[in-house]
């Protein structure tokens, strides 16, 4: 899907915000930009750490607000100056998806937001080793490949399969949990989702 299509399909969805008193906050950013065949997506690979639950896992760029920060869409382009050095100070906005909450098992006051943006041309990343090992752009048209769909296993749950899409190197690169519903949910808003065979929406929700 082309940058145009989503910028016109995003600036007519109304977000679902859901403002929880006493719920903890974080915010994503969707940073696109254009590619040859279609929108690309910036996407990261968290760095890894001991005791972090979401440790190497693929990810958005983004994490909590701070304890004075009151804008989600704000926290989101400060997290992704600070991951991996992209200033969307003066990006194109491109609009606001629906909350979610965040896994139930591991956050469960967790509220996550998240913020699309465009970035013109190919702008240098400068990663922060503290929080990631890498980050590279992926095609949006990429995520409909059904070559790259897969049951993804995390050590912590070895014997639960969850929907995943590889999008670098099987072992290591699988987009899956808060991040795949989160995408899922912006294919739904841009009208170009998941084909259902593979991608029933239902198994997202719990995950």
């Amino acid at each position: 899907m082309k940058l145009d299509a989503i910028r016109t399909r995003l600036a007519a969805h109304a977000p679902d915000r859901a403002e929880i008193l006493g719920r903890d906050r974080a915010s994503v950013a969707l940073v696109l930009r254009d590619g040859a065949v279609s929108a690309e997506l910036l996407l990261i690979e968290r760095a890894r750490r001991e005791g972090d639950p979401w440790s190497g896992h693929m990810a958005l760029p983004g994490g909590r607000l701070a304890p004075e920060e009151r804008s989600s869409r704000v926290a989101a382009a400060r997290e992704t100056f600070e991951e991996v050095g992209l200033d969307l100070t003066d990006a194109e906005y491109l609009g606001r998806l629906d909350d979610r909450a965040g896994n139930p098992r591991v956050s469960p006051r967790l509220l996550v937001s998240a913020h699309a943006f465009h970035l013109p041309g190919d702008p240098p990343l400068r990663l922060d080793p503290r929080e990631v090992q890498t980050a590279f752009w992926f095609p949006l048209a990429d995520l409909h490949d059904e070559s790259r769909h897969v049951e993804h296993v995390i050590p912590q749950l070895p014997d639960v399969r969850f929907p995943g899409i590889v999008v670098g190197r099987p072992d290591r690169h699988v987009v899956w949990g808060l991040t795949l519903r989160i995408l899922d949910h912006l294919l739904q808003v841009v009208d170009d989702p998941f084909r259902r065979t593979w991608g029933d929406t239902s198994r997202f929700r719990g995950v």
